[in-house]
């Protein structure tokens, strides 16, 4: 009687999920490229070298959608990095659809977020932080209605690597207002446009005599793209100021390789700015319902206001080709170069070699 008891429990417990429409989904992806790194730099302990990349993908993922109700609805999704053993929340939220929009509360893709570019290699790297603007998946509540989407983010810090949910009690740290991103996204059968905007600011004590620094941060964003039958093009430019404080990530093809500043700059008792710029050109081919031709290039600039040498600009170049071998199993091999050139940044200490990689991408929907 008592299992009957436990049994009866789960099912009235379960019910109201059962009576949802799951629509579940994941992939495995899988990375194998070849590496070439170039360290122009003379003296210090850093020498040309050659790797193979053989492992995880690290992105592959599974996940769901939700429909309880023609108002009510949701999703999530984690990522499985297999090299560090780690399960991780990509995306989790709720939605209610009110008739004239929906209004999201989760964790979820910004609106600044972006993917005009099909460069697979760097973990899926899409040109983000190479050209293409991006800020990752944050906590929101984000109103949609027609094209348009604003949202109230969790805030970033100076270092990229917290938010405001564990700067609290932190007296070094304070915030009074969300970080706010908005969009407007046209698209018809022939072309698409995006244009995009976001602020945010906090106040940092920076440890110099208890002084306070006001740390304000923007981007500005427009892109879009034209399809002329099988060929498409596609493009995008950015600016902002202190991306790195407003919660810019990437660029992932060049992780490891130490730095340069994107956030503000203390110089004494005052605060520099970091001043961006990006953009990035796609153009491709359907050459057929089995193959993808794509090419790309990405462009990216900071420049502290410091003096006038402190500046760096990255670049990557791509071409690839999306190889559906069956349903659900398609398989990109890529070969593209990144060079970074860092003007008066770039002694033996922070090298920043040049690479070349060939290789691709394999991954199975399911």
């Amino acid at each position: 009687m008592k299992k009957l008891f436990i049994i009866f429990a789960v099912l009235c417990l379960a019910a109201p999920a059962m009576a949802a429409d799951w629509n579940f989904y994941g992939n495995f992806r899988m990375a194998t490229w070849y590496t070439s790194d170039d360290y122009d730099v003379s003296g210090g302990t850093y020498e040309d070298d050659s790797d193979l990349q053989w492992e995880n993908g690290g992105n592959s993922r599974i996940g769901a959608t939700v429909a309880v109700n023609d108002q009510i609805g949701g999703a999530f999704e984690v990522g499985f990095d297999a090299d560090n053993l780690t399960v991780y929340t990509r995306k989790i939220y709720g939605t209610y659809n009110f008739g004239a929009g929906e209004l999201l509360i989760g964790q979820t893709y910004t609106p600044t977020a972006l993917f005009y570019s099909n460069s697979v290699y760097g973990g899926d790297g899409d040109l983000l932080g190479l050209g293409e603007f991006y800020d990752g998946r944050y906590p929101m509540i984000q109103l949609k209605m027609s094209g348009f989407k604003f949202a109230l983010i969790t805030p970033r810090t100076r270092t990229g690597a917290r938010d405001a949910s564990n700067g609290v009690g932190d007296p070094t740290l304070d915030w009074m207002l969300p970080k706010i991103e908005a969009s407007y996204a046209f698209k018809s059968d022939m072309f698409f446009v995006d244009v995009i905007g976001g602020y945010q600011t906090y106040t940092w004590d920076g440890g110099n005599g208890g002084t306070d620094y006001d740390i304000d941060s923007y981007i500005g964003i427009i892109g879009g793209g034209v399809n002329f039958g099988a060929l498409f093009v596609k493009a995008s430019a950015h600016m902002g100021q202190n991306l790195g404080d407003f919660g810019s990530s990437g660029p992932y093809v060049v992780t490891g390789f130490g730095g340069f500043t994107k956030g503000a700059v203390l110089v004494g008792n005052e605060v520099r700015d970091t001043d961006a710029l990006g953009f990035l050109g796609v153009i491709g081919f359907n050459a057929s319902e089995t193959i993808t031709i794509e090419g790309g290039i990405g462009y990216q600039n900071y420049e502290q206001d410091v003096n006038n040498t402190d500046d760096e600009t990255m670049m990557q170049y791509y071409v690839n080709a999306t190889i559906n071998v069956a349903p659900g199993f398609f398989i990109v091999p890529e070969i593209g170069y990144v060079t970074i050139d860092p003007d008066n940044y770039g002694a033996a200490t922070d090298p920043n070699p040049n690479r070349i990689y060939a290789g691709a991408k394999w991954q199975i929907n399911f």
